[in-house]
């Protein structure tokens, strides 16, 4: 797989099929404008439940609604050309039944034409994800620190610190292999433990704060470019400083409405200059 020279459009197969191969580089998009930028640079876009933080200012993932994930999603998929796009099944969405999986796993990809869905939760979600998987949707699970299950976990805390924490997450990991699920992320988990579930065989592993031993790896893009500063997980690298620059731009304009030096006349219709 290159990003480099892209030449079709990504897909869940794509994605499936590049265990041991070139790392998969995948982000976080909500707006077309922000997936535009990205898509020719990686190989999958995840429109993640994660946009009840950082667009909304929540406390937590929980919140989000499923027309909510929707519209977003749509708005992504729009601006791609090139990386396949993974939709986040929200809180509530799917817990309930498979009758209710189905149908807000099939709203998502009729509404927005995305390419896959996914879905938190390790073995107590298998069935719930093969149920999708076997009725022709592709599932992306997702296991580790799963920030839908944070009141669970006594809030957002590294996985995999025991024993019977690592027995539970490799549990996890041939559940959600079993169910069919084309790739799975592994989230904030201690490195020993990761390298453990990481090298079982199956479905391609994509890492949040988990080893270097994944075939690909997925950020939020607000933590990367300095857009989002509530907190700072220790799993983030810093590439950009965003919102310094936005506040150093609203300062100046103003600082020229106040002054009376906005707009000037080459900003107003028949004013000259």
């Amino acid at each position: 797989m290159s990003v480099q020279t892209p030449t079709k459009k990504l897909n869940a197969m794509s994605l499936a099929n590049c265990r041991g191969a070139t790392p998969i580089v995948g982000l976080t998009a909500y707006t077309a404008p922000m997936a535009a930028a990205m898509d020719q640079h990686v190989d999958f876009i995840l429109v993640g439940d994660s946009l009840a933080m950082t667009i909304y200012g929540e406390s937590s993932t929980v919140g989000v609604d499923l027309d909510t994930m929707i519209r977003h999603g749509r708005a992504v998929v729009r601006a791609c050309r090139h990386a396949c796009v993974v939709v986040e099944m929200p809180f509530g969405s799917y817990q309930a039944s498979p009758e209710q999986v189905f149908h807000s796993a099939a709203r998502i990809l009729m509404e927005t034409g995305c390419d896959a869905v996914k879905l938190g939760g390790g073995a107590e979600m298998a069935e719930t994800a093969a149920f999708l998987v076997q009725r022709g949707i592709p599932v992306m699970g997702h296991i580790g620190l799963t920030p839908q299950s944070i009141n669970t976990l006594g809030g957002f805390k590294t996985q995999g610190k025991d024993g019977a924490a690592v027995a539970k997450l490799v549990a996890d990991r041939k559940a959600i292999d079993q169910a069919g699920c084309f790739s799975i992320v592994i989230e904030s988990v201690m490195e020993a433990a990761a390298r453990q579930v990481i090298d079982a065989t199956g479905a391609t592993t994509i890492g949040i704060g988990a080893s270097r031993a994944w075939d690909g790896q997925i950020l939020i893009i607000d933590d990367i470019i300095g857009l989002f500063v509530a907190f700072k997980p220790k799993l983030v690298k810093r590439c950009a400083s965003v919102l310094s620059h936005i506040e150093a731009a609203i300062e100046t304009v103003a600082r020229g409405v106040r002054e009376r030096k906005y707009p000037s006349g080459e900003y107003l219709f028949g004013a000259g200059r």
